[in-house]
């Protein structure tokens, strides 16, 4: 039992175990206050608009408690392990989370499309109770991926750390010729983004399954290209797209120049990366970016956030350029 609880976020465990139950037992109850209002049997698959498959209430309900645990546990217990990345160990939590509720959601669509009527082939999933219950799990799901805590032991980031801190204590100015710095799009795009995708996906999923599950895949994927890291230190310029992807990785010995610059996205072809002769940016917004003028003709453009931090960036690859020149390329650590 030590090693399991040295091995596992208990309180994660004990959420990921409890909430998928808890909503299940809901979901039980409610179906039993709404029992006498609904067809015996209920319609279960639908063929276009004409349902084709029926299951006893008991039987319904049933399964549809037993899918809630089950698809519950297997996701949000991903969350547990304390082996894995925090920022995984976020992603599981929100998306059991989200799965949780969605099948919730989609169950309830399917009673409550029932209602009143004495024969289960008329009826149909109610789109309003499907959409709404969507629209909240996804955005429950977020939520709980950015407030969901994961407790973190000593790992091989904390020896990285350590060791960072005691070269900074060898070289005071190692922390001055270094920065890493998240840029993204403003908060208004991501808004347009998701009720331009999402929320015709989530009226979709009854209809057109597919369809919303590539609105939404798109979304995810358009998001991402939203977002960038940039890394400078002693050993150059490195960008990664959607905060992963390296697109950009460039030696100080490499750079002539940087230069903090007012860009428009429109001039580069959008948003994103781009690449054309020998031009490369990858933005996430109109405004202030960095240039850089590598030695070998190209040019690299990367947005900055703020002017005030584009200034902060430029000046320092264009230190560790010039240290990197004075030292013949080397990093001098």
């Amino acid at each position: 039992m030590g090693k399991i609880r040295d091995s596992v976020d208990a309180r994660a465990l004990r959420f990921a175990v409890g909430f998928p139950v808890m909503l299940a037992a809901a979901f039980v109850v409610c179906s039993l206050l709404i029992r006498s209002d609904l067809p015996e049997p209920l319609a279960v698959r639908w063929t276009g608009s004409v349902a084709v498959d029926f299951a006893p209430f008991g039987a319904v309900v049933g399964v549809g408690a037993a899918m809630i645990v089950m698809i519950g546990w297997a996701v949000l217990v991903q969350a547990a392990p304390l082996s894995r990345p925090a920022i995984m160990r976020r992603i599981m939590m929100g998306a059991g989370l989200f799965v949780s509720l969605f099948i919730t959601t989609v169950l309830a669509a399917v009673l409550v499309g029932q209602l009143g009527l004495q024969d289960a082939r008329q009826a149909r999933v109610d789109v309003a109770v499907l959409a709404m219950g969507s629209g909240a799990a996804l955005g429950l799901g977020f939520v709980m991926g950015f407030v969901f805590k994961a407790d973190e032991r000593w790992s091989t980031d904390d020896d990285r750390a350590i060791q960072a801190a005691l070269a900074r204590e060898r070289d005071p100015d190692l922390a001055r010729d270094s920065v890493s710095l998240w840029v993204h799009a403003r908060s208004s795009v991501f808004v347009m983004l998701g009720i331009a995708t999402l929320l015709p996906a989530a009226l979709l999923t009854v209809a057109v399954p597919w369809l919303a599950a590539l609105l939404a895949a798109l979304a995810l994927l358009a998001a991402a290209c939203l977002f960038a890291r940039l890394q400078v230190d002693r050993s150059g310029l490195r960008v990664f797209a959607a905060g992963i992807v390296r697109v950009m990785d460039v030696p100080a010995a490499a750079i002539e120049a940087a230069t903090p610059k007012e860009v428009r996205a429109a001039d580069f072809g959008g948003w994103g990366y781009r690449s054309k002769g020998t031009s490369t940016a990858l933005l996430v917004s109109s405004g202030p970016a960095v240039v850089v003028d590598r030695s070998d003709g190209r040019t690299l453009t990367v947005s900055a956030g703020s002017a005030t931090t584009a200034d902060n960036v430029a000046q320092v690859i264009s230190r560790v350029a010039a240290r990197a020149r004075r030292t013949g390329g080397g990093t001098d650590l």
